[in-house]
């Protein structure tokens, strides 16, 4: 079990203002015994944008090995582009692909996305939910096709805060997306929660289940990188005070049964994978490492296997 945690905690939500450094993130994580970090590939940390050539990623790639990590993905910096209230996603699909060049570079082999807009955009801007799907997974295959070309993988990580957040839908592309090998799941356990218990941010009718069990043996499958973290069945809110997308409390502080989660995951996601600890928009993240740190450790010996 390698295990991780997302650089993205340290430099938005609540961290917006005030952003913690990439080296300090790593000393960190490198003196509590993480393996690995997952980087968010945006300002301040390590983006396309900002190491433009070559020799600037290779320092970037020897920096993290200096402090004996590795990187077991990257959040793309995608939000910027349309995927839903557009005809066109050429300009999505060539973001893409300057982040695909960025991962190679920096030796990264999987690469998240999302479906970028809200679930809101369809009743807001008339949108057609049917039409839009298929424009996603269309404009996925494509971007799918472009990552082969770097021997990439793409994960695809459900929110409630982004467009089709209900398990039928998440099925429904999955199921359209399942002859391309290099294309699957995220698997957030406290989205999980906040999609298929809570129903939150579920346009008309909710379709929830009383344990996210349930959605996991569905979207199991498909399932090609995971992050944990607890839930307390709430999500972020804006600068409004509106609900966002999931809030991800440190373990102990929500209502996640890991003992039944864990074995059930690792059905789909094998022990010695990356599993990512994720604790974006937590107020409260830098603090809260330590304990993410120590729960991943008693994790990693509990599930061992024998010959380990």
């Amino acid at each position: 079990m390698k295990t991780s945690i997302g650089s993205w905690a340290y430099t938005i939500g609540p961290y917006g203002d005030k952003p913690v450094d990439f080296d300090t993130v790593c000393t960190k994580l490198s003196n509590l015994g993480f393996d690995a970090v997952e980087l968010g590939s945006f300002a301040p940390h390590p983006n396309p944008d900002d190491l433009p050539t070559k020799e600037e990623r290779q320092a970037i790639v020897e920096k993290v090995k200096g402090y004996g990590l590795e990187f077991s993905g990257i959040a793309a910096n995608l939000w910027g582009e349309q995927l839903i209230n557009t005809d066109d996603t050429t300009k999505y699909i060539e973001e893409f692909e300057k982040n695909c060049e960025f991962s190679v570079d920096l030796g990264i082999k999987t690469v998240r996305v999302d479906t970028v807009q809200p679930p809101t955009i369809f009743e807001s801007e008339g949108i057609d939910r049917d039409k839009a799907m298929a424009q996603v997974i269309d404009t996925w295959k494509k971007c799918a096709d472009i990552a082969a070309k770097y021997d990439l993988k793409i994960t695809w990580e459900g929110e409630p805060g982004f467009a089709f957040n209900k398990p039928s839908e998440i099925v429904k592309i999955l199921e359209a997306m399942a002859d391309v090998e290099n294309f699957g799941y995220l698997y957030d356990t406290c989205h999980a929660q906040t999609i298929s218990v809570v129903g939150a941010r579920q346009e008309g009718e909710k379709e929830t289940f009383d344990n996210q069990i349930e959605f996991l043996q569905m979207v199991g499958p498909y399932i090609n990188h995971v992050h944990v973290i607890d839930s307390d069945n709430t999500c972020h809110k804006d600068a409004d005070g509106n609900d966002e997308t999931s809030a991800h409390p440190p373990f102990g502080e929500g209502l996640l049964d890991f003992e039944e989660l864990i074995p059930a995951i690792m059905k789909f996601h094998s022990y010695d994978n990356y599993w990512t600890v994720d604790l974006c928009f937590y107020d409260k993240a830098w603090e809260a490492t330590e304990i993410c740190a120590e729960f991943m450790k008693n994790t990693k010996a509990k599930y061992a296997p024998a010959s380990v």
